[in-house]
């Protein structure tokens, strides 16, 4: 059965704010459309409405024709409606077979037929791509493998409209191709895809037609060919965006280093790696994922064990134990988990900024008026947008929410600052402010380390890239050496 839906002047507030303002488009069935607008558009809004997640507050859904008002996901996915959260919604001690039919297990019985639901797992991995043991827990996936046990348990649910919110943040070039190549195979036996992305090269290849979002309304709706990756990104933004990486910091390539690190270990993940980054320098780090850039950096920082290197900071040799010691010592690090690592969402956006600076506000007692003070200036500093300084980390889009984890780890004032895949699920109009702090901090003099799985971010951002595979330095390449070919090359082994 196909799925065809209407969103007849859909209306959402979450209490005073009103987030959709009567959204009017319908989707097709068995085309794939790319929802575009930058975070905080309303794109995921819209779709957790469509899929049972969120109730709209005014205006109608129809599906084939008929109108709906779904309470719970369950209703939805019923119409084969199904949506793949960009952050994932999997029970990470539960075995891969058991979250495939967590809530729709097979019974014999009064028994869970757990022979039946292992058989039907294993093709459904398979079908997607996933070498796995149906019954490896699922928090020893990495999570590229979890991205892939969301989409199995997505064709399980029999989804005719498939709703993809950033499915590829977390996949290695040829994880992204078997997706497209799993996407194609279901447009094909007539299932509708929606596929979220700020990824527009992807957009590009994979998608019929574009609907794009701005501010919560309907902004335009074209056909994919007829649209450049520049008007794209222009229609999401409202305005022409000029170009999106900043002129390259000035550096001196002779002066001495900020950070020395030499034949750095860290047992399973990184052997004898040695590298150097100077003042007003960005050096990047590519490689795919499992090549062991941020456990190299874990292990720099004492989150996880090394067994060898010298780490020589500001010309000191030090040894780290833990990121509040490299902080004190001038070396921050933002983590590729945002909401895991990098910030707890469920504090204020206070509380987080001066977190690990908290000593420049107790004397003795915690001064919180300095600290508003603080946010006041880091608010207009990083540019974050949220319409109240008291609220919480969590109510701010991923762009802002990154913003403010950057505001973060460059609070203590840091000599050198390791920025772990720092535009990751963010929109365009947010990596490009990211993207010209990033130069600004190096014409301040700081040392700056990027590790991205976005090769073009690292062409246009870095002065050197470095690139690792299979936890070993391959190479350091130049400024004048950085082609995507030629880093693709090395992260596979086949230069």
């Amino acid at each position: 059965m196909s799925v065809n839906v209407e969103f007849d002047n859909v209306v959402k507030e979450f209490g005073p704010v009103r987030v959709l303002h009567g959204v009017s488009f319908a989707l097709q069935a068995g085309r794939t459309v790319g929802l575009l607008g930058e975070n905080g558009a309303g794109k995921s809004t819209l779709m957790k409405i469509l899929a049972g997640f969120e109730v709209a507050t005014g205006g109608t859904l129809r599906i084939n024709g008929q109108a709906q008002n779904f309470t719970t996901s369950r209703q939805a996915e019923a119409q084969g409606i199904v949506l793949i959260h960009q952050e994932f919604s999997l029970a990470e001690d539960l075995t891969i077979a058991q979250n495939l039919f967590l809530g729709h297990e097979k019974k014999k019985g009064w028994l869970l037929d757990d022979v039946a639901m292992q058989t039907e797992a294993a093709k459904a991995i398979a079908q997607v791509g996933l070498q796995a043991d149906v019954n490896t827990r699922v928090k020893h996936l990495i999570v590229a493998e979890k991205q892939l046990v969301e989409i199995a348990r997505a064709l399980l649910r029999k989804a005719r409209l498939l709703i993809m919110d950033e499915p590829t943040a977390t996949l290695t070039p040829g994880e992204t191709k078997r997706l497209f190549a799993l996407m194609a195979q279901l447009k094909a036996d007539g299932v509708t895809l929606v596929y979220i992305s700020h990824k527009l090269d992807e957009v590009e290849q994979v998608t019929d037609e574009v609907v794009v979002m701005r501010d919560g309304r309907f902004v335009a709706r074209e056909e994919t060919k007829n649209l450049t990756r520049q008007q794209m990104a222009s229609l999401m933004v409202g305005r022409e965006l000029t170009d999106l990486y900043p002129p390259k910091a000035p550096h001196a390539p002779a002066a001495a280093p900020m950070l020395k690190v030499t034949g750095l270990t860290v047992p399973g993940w990184a052997t004898d790696v040695s590298f150097e980054v100077r003042p007003g320098e960005i050096l990047g780090f590519a490689g795919l994922v499992g090549a062991g850039r941020t456990e190299l950096f874990e292990g720099l920082l004492g989150l996880r064990q090394r067994t060898a290197g010298r780490i020589e900071l500001q010309g000191r040799v030090t040894d780290l134990k833990s990121p509040r010691a490299a902080a004190q010592q001038g070396l921050t690090y933002l983590s590729e988990d945002r909401k895991g690592k990098g910030l707890h969402v469920h504090f204020g956006l206070r509380e987080n900024l001066t977190l690990m600076a908290l000593e420049r506000y107790t004397h003795p007692f915690l001064d919180p008026q300095a600290e508003m003070g603080a946010l006041k200036t880091a608010v207009d500093d990083y540019g974050i947008r949220t319409g109240d300084l008291q609220s919480k980390a969590s109510s701010l889009s991923g762009g802002n929410q990154q913003k403010l984890a950057l505001a973060k780890v460059l609070h203590p004032q840091p000599k050198v600052v390791v920025l772990d895949e720092p535009t990751r699920g963010v929109d365009v109009g947010a990596k490009r402010d990211i993207y010209f702090l990033v130069q600004r901090l190096a014409r301040e003099g700081l040392a700056v380390v990027v590790i991205s799985s976005e090769l073009m971010e690292l062409i246009g951002l870095c002065h050197r890239v470095t690139v690792m595979r299979g936890g070993q330095l391959q190479t350091v390449l130049e400024e004048h050496q950085l082609t995507e070919q030629e880093l693709i090359a090395h992260a596979t082994g086949t230069h």
